[in-house]
């Protein structure tokens, strides 16, 4: 009879074995997830992980040219000229400070805080470079050298309510 329970006792220590391999094994093949950024206006938000981010390395221009080029999955959010956007970025963001780019254009200085507010009608007036009534919210990790880029699309809310 003891011999029967340390086979079968053996045989449950293999299969554990086997299984927290296995599952080591699926942690080490995922990815790591990017540091998040997330805009909010009012009480909608929307947050999304870097189009380009190389674990906190500088980027290539290279990958840049691709990271602009993938703009797919970015997601939009409404905002309407008396709005107040509200911009928030994990802390990994904060400490190699960031700024905003809109339409490619600087729109902010470095920052090193974890949160920043922006009046909505920057984004829609022909006298800070940006017409239309899509424009590109981009987030601009690093002081010096590119580091991460995260992009959002602002679209103008007072345009559906004067149709």
């Amino acid at each position: 009879m003891t011999t029967l329970q340390s086979a079968v006792r053996r045989r449950r220590a293999v299969a554990v074995a086997g299984a927290v391999s296995a599952g080591l094994l699926v942690l080490s093949a995922c990815d790591k997830p990017t540091p998040v950024a997330t805009v909010t206006v009012g009480g909608n938000s929307v947050n999304s992980e870097a189009l380009c981010y190389n674990d906190g390395d500088k980027l290539s221009a290279d990958s840049l040219k691709d990271c602009v080029k993938n703009t797919d999955d970015v997601k939009s959010i409404e905002v309407g000229q008396d709005d107040t956007v509200r911009i928030g970025v994990d802390p990994k963001i904060a400490d190699e400070g960031w700024f905003v780019l809109v339409n490619g254009r600087p729109a902010t200085d470095l920052s090193h805080n974890t949160y920043r507010t922006i009046p909505g009608n920057a984004f829609f007036k022909a006298q800070y470079g940006t017409e239309g009534e899509t424009n590109s919210l981009a987030i601009q990790m690093g002081e010096k050298e590119n580091k991460g880029m995260w992009s959002f699309k602002l679209k103008d809310g007072n345009e559906k309510a004067e149709d």
